[in-house]
């Protein structure tokens, strides 16, 4: 099989035009209509979103996409197959035309036949209809949608072109003991023909090498290898599974190569079991949108939300809700060791009985498209929060076994004690409110409780966090999946706990927060962190790098009676230390009364003052103990609804005449709300074997800085266009985020890239973001973002042009 990418050439139409089927293939220039159209690259959009308050019906079009292709004489006789990876929704391919078929589901994988109708030697006309109008009778449309399906060729197209036999499926099946099963669907003529299988370690060793004459299109067979590692989050080894038809004269007509991972998924009562041994589930659901562009990003963005997972945030697992997602994003998964849970489309609706055929459709395609993934150790076969319906799910849970017996089923439902036709039990535990218990048992939930059990979303809706909004509140939403993880972690049976969500996301007028955006990720949408991202990363293996987030900046004005009450530090250090302007006020744990199953709890700091007034004001041990409890609840209560207790110590202090209205004001302006005076420098260390591994300090700032993080200064542009991911925040001169700084930034992109989306927009609770995209040239260019009383943040990108196999 030859592969040609077909990402170059399109023209776009947002109204779609059936006199584009009848354009001539070689008009004259100025009579063709496809010179009117828009020139687009795939992937593509079918509209650009402002990031908030939008109209959610623009990109609810009935579009068109055509483009001209030379096919040369020497595919005659050949088959050729025209791949759309992402069409939003149903998308109706003609080639000069006549129609060649239709794909309804826009996240699935479409493949249409153009051998009847293309002419080689000759010009040719391929359109496409695309609808991605939510009136469609398919899932997840019907009712009302958490979340915004934009329309759009939004991943990329190929051809792929075959002689008289061609390799039609692939499914590897290797366990963690080096066992590999094997099957092969054969398309075309087979006299002469055999199957080399051939497998290699990533070093280039070569495990396997055998050929077997081919006299049926299915082929099965087994074999067991030596010398494998197996596939695990810690070491997820890959190997390169290489399957070629050969003829009788050793000629190669036809191959695929697969990257795959020896490993062995079960899922049994008391959890999951990753070859053999338990393992422990801590992830975020993940959306595929992004600002701006939707789903219409290329492979270096998809693969970097998959870095932030893992590298950053810490988390064992992501669900990819709530449909199939990117081959990119699962393959950096594979490369990584980030296990994937994926589900068909849909949300809470179940439509008629063609809705339901399609969705079983959906079920066959996404097993066999994704199937080859060691990441992937679940299928979800139901309409994620819909009710039970048994006939239609024991066809999604049978064309699911039939297609990966490797695998378990399971299906994400929001209610208890529903009707347990997967193998997993998934549920959506929203009952944490703050104060009360993280997670419901599983014996309350399931129906069954010697299947798998695992919570497959919390937190989210349940306390929205905008990232502007006050400390308070942000601190909150990190405590609230801080208790959701350790419950879930400490409880019998449950495998592990998928929060909602990795970034917040757009939405439809029924959700949001009236700005059309939810608000529920630990991330903004541009994947600047919140303050609950801090609680996950801290839960990483000190070895991949210390974390130290402390939940406050230490000022004064944010908080109420001008006290800081209690500060969280998030850490996988051992200990944090605590100095004030210098002076060490104490070492302070983590806290394993509250969090006794994280495996890195916060570190709850209640005392900000320690023995400083010891050392300055004269008091011994006692005194200086009741001083501050007096000073601390006067913060929380005010002085005069002080607790009784305290009434009484106060009374004490007063009555030793230690302790007068003015003395005890000047003792609360200096060590409780330093208001007028000079200001206080906070150091915070993180500490582990004695030695301090990462520091940071707290002070009200002066400067504002514009600081960038970058996935990369080198553009590919390749079978696509690239993108560069810059992350912004403003910073002060102690490298806080200035949380409420509301400047515009400007961009500006010279050279030969270019910016996507508009060149100003607003910080965003002190965070923004920018996407750098290749114009299909070599070169360099240059992203210049500007911002009132702050010195200008430059990025610099090498763009480097690479020759591929496809159309221009």
């Amino acid at each position: 099989m030859t592969r040609y990418a077909l990402n170059e050439g399109w023209g776009f139409t947002p109204d779609w035009d059936d006199a584009l089927l009848g354009a001539p293939a070689s008009p004259a220039p100025e009579d063709d209509p496809l010179m009117r159209l828009l020139k687009v690259r795939l992937p593509h959009t079918v509209k650009e979103m402002p990031l908030d308050c939008f109209d959610d019906a623009d990109f609810q079009l009935l579009s068109g996409y055509v483009r001209r292709l030379e096919a040369p004489r020497e595919w005659e006789g050949k088959m050729i197959r025209l791949i759309l990876d992402g069409a939003a929704h149903r998308s109706e391919v003609f080639c000069n035309g006549e129609s060649v078929g239709v794909h309804e589901c826009g996240w699935t994988a479409g493949e249409f036949d153009l051998t009847p109708f293309l002419r080689a030697g000759a010009t040719n006309t391929i359109a496409v209809r695309l609808d991605s109008r939510e009136s469609l009778d398919q899932p997840p449309f019907g009712g009302v949608v958490d979340y915004l399906a934009y329309g759009g060729l939004y991943r990329e197209a190929h051809l792929e072109v075959t002689g008289r036999a061609r390799i039609a499926d692939v499914f590897a099946r290797p366990d963690h003991l080096g066992s590999l099963g094997l099957d092969a669907q054969i398309e075309g003529e087979l006299d002469g023909l055999s199957l080399r299988i051939a497998l290699d370690s990533a070093r280039g060793e070569r495990l396997l090498d055998e050929s077997h004459p081919l006299s049926e299109h299915r082929f099965t067979a087994s074999f067991q290898t030596e010398g494998i590692t197996p596939w695990s989050p810690d070491r997820p080894d890959l190997y390169r599974l290489s399957i070629a038809l050969v003829d009788d004269e050793g000629r190669e007509i036809d191959a695929e190569e697969l990257r795959i991972g020896f490993r062995t998924i079960e899922w049994r009562a008391e959890g999951l079991f990753l070859n053999g041994r338990p393992f422990a589930l801590r992830g975020l659901n993940r959306h595929q949108s992004y600002p701006h562009l939707g789903y219409a990003v290329p492979a270096r963005a998809q693969r970097l939300d998959a870095d932030i997972l893992k590298g950053e945030l810490g988390c064992t697992v992501v669900r990819t809700s709530h449909y199939p997602q990117s081959h990119h994003f699962i393959e950096r998964c594979d490369e990584i060791g980030l296990l994937v849970i994926t589900e068909i489309p849909g949300w809470q609706h179940i439509g008629g009985s063609e809705w339901k055929t399609r969705a079983v459709r959906n079920t066959i395609d996404m097993v066999r498209q994704w199937r080859n993934h060691p990441s992937i150790i679940a299928w979800g076969v139901r309409i994620n929060e819909s009710q039970d319906d048994d006939a239609f799910y024991a066809r999604t849970n049978a064309a699911a076994r039939e297609l990966d017996p490797t695998r378990p089923t399971t299906g994400v439902r929001n209610f208890p004690k529903s009707h347990l036709r997967e193998d997993v039990y998934a549920y959506n535990d929203f009952i944490h409110s703050g104060s009360n218990r993280g997670v419901d048992p599983k014996k309350k939930v399931t129906p069954d409780p010697g299947k798998g059990y695992f919570v497959s979303e919390h937190n989210g809706h349940m306390f929205p966090t905008k990232a502007y909004d006050d400390e308070e509140h942000r601190l909150s939403q990190a405590l609230r999946h801080a208790r959701v993880q350790d419950d879930a972690a400490g409880a019998e049976g449950i495998a592990g706990a998928i929060g909602w969500c990795l970034a917040d996301y757009q939405t439809h007028k029924d959700f949001g927060s009236g700005d059309r955006v939810c608000h529920h990720g630990v991330m903004d949408q541009f994947r600047n962190p919140k303050l609950a991202a801090a609680l996950y990363a801290s839960q990483k293996d000190p070895a991949e790098g210390p974390v130290l987030e402390p939940s406050s900046t230490m000022d004064i004005g944010e908080h109420p009676g001008g006290a800081l009450g209690d500060i969280v530090v998030f850490t996988n250090a051992q200990a944090v230390r605590l100095y004030r302007n210098d002076e060490l006020v104490g070492e302070f744990s983590p806290d394993r009364r509250r969090f006794p199953h994280l495996p890195h709890p916060p570190v709850v700091i209640t005392d900000t003052i320690g023995d400083l007034m010891e050392r300055h004001e004269g008091f011994d041990h006692r005194t200086a103990e009741r001083v501050k409890r007096v000073l601390r609840d006067a913060a929380v209560h005010g002085p005069t609804g002080l607790p009784p207790r305290t009434m009484l110590t106060a009374a004490r202090l007063v009555a030793s005449k230690r302790f007068t209205l003015e003395e005890a004001t000047r003792l609360y302006n200096r060590w409780m709300a330093p208001w007028g005076g000079e200001s206080v420098v906070w150091r915070f260390e993180a500490v582990s074997d004695g030695e301090v591994i990462a520091s940071c300090e707290r002070a009200p700032g002066n400067r504002l800085i514009l600081r960038a993080s970058v996935d990369t200064h080198v553009l590919v542009d390749g079978d696509t266009w690239d993108m560069a991911t810059v992350r912004i925040e403003a910073v002060d001169e102690f490298g806080a985020r200035r949380t409420y700084a509301q400047r515009a930034l400007r961009f500006s992109v010279e050279g030969d890239a270019e910016l996507v989306g508009p060149d100003a927009l607003p910080l965003i609770g002190g965070a923004c973001g920018a996407y750098v995209r290749s114009i299909g040239k070599a070169g360099s260019a240059r992203l210049t973002v500007s911002c009132q009383d702050a010195e200008p943040l430059v990025v610099d990108f090498n763009v480097e042009k690479q020759e591929t196999a496809g159309w221009r």
